[in-house]
């Protein structure tokens, strides 16, 4: 007698336990007034990820120019896409650091990028006119002795690049009179 009072009183309990659950909207797939207040987890509305992306450009002269930029990501996947043409070289918390690889002279190149010659016959990229500029990139040493006097005054005056054809010609043009250091 006393089994059957025990597994009654179980069986009670369990009915009460689900009673409660179907009320409070706990039980998955049961529905309820308190249930139908909130959307499951995966149907609720998540709040967007705000990050800092930072994209780095390293152009073939060396110059490495940075643009930054606000994202409000709602979705990683569609992030991700976004930047796969990039190779990402830093994170944290709220920021990304992306990288590329351009296969072209950088724009401050194009606008104000002078081939010229320093005091002691390096060729080297000015940024502006090489008598009054700051030096953006230096190569190798040039045999000025070897250059005809035309050439040599277009060097001091400074040459103007335009693109990365005009670039590449110069330096090709001028690496025959490199003085090779043993």
């Amino acid at each position: 007698m006393r089994f059957t009072w025990v597994a009654m009183y179980r069986f009670g309990l369990a009915i009460f336990a689900v009673t409660l659950f179907m009320f409070s909207g706990w039980a998955p797939g049961i529905t309820g007034s308190a249930a139908q207040q909130e959307p499951p987890l995966n149907q609720q509305k998540k709040e967007p990820l705000h990050m800092t992306v930072i994209l780095e450009r390293v152009y073939l002269d060396g110059e490495i120019s940075q643009e930054v930029v606000h994202e409000t990501c709602w979705s990683m996947e569609n992030f991700w896409a976004k930047y796969d043409q990039w190779q990402m070289v830093d994170m944290d918390e709220s920021t990304m650091v992306f990288r590329r690889q351009v296969d072209d002279i950088s724009p401050l190149l194009k606008a104000n990028g002078f081939f010229g010659i320093t005091e002691d016959g390096v060729l080297t990229i000015f940024n502006g006119r090489p008598d009054r500029s700051k030096i953006i990139q230096s190569f190798f040493q040039i045999d000025m002795k070897k250059l005809e006097s035309k050439t040599q005054e277009d060097l001091i005056q400074g040459i103007p690049i335009k693109s990365k054809d005009h670039y590449v010609e110069v330096l090709e043009t001028f690496k025959p009179y490199s003085i090779k250091k043993e």
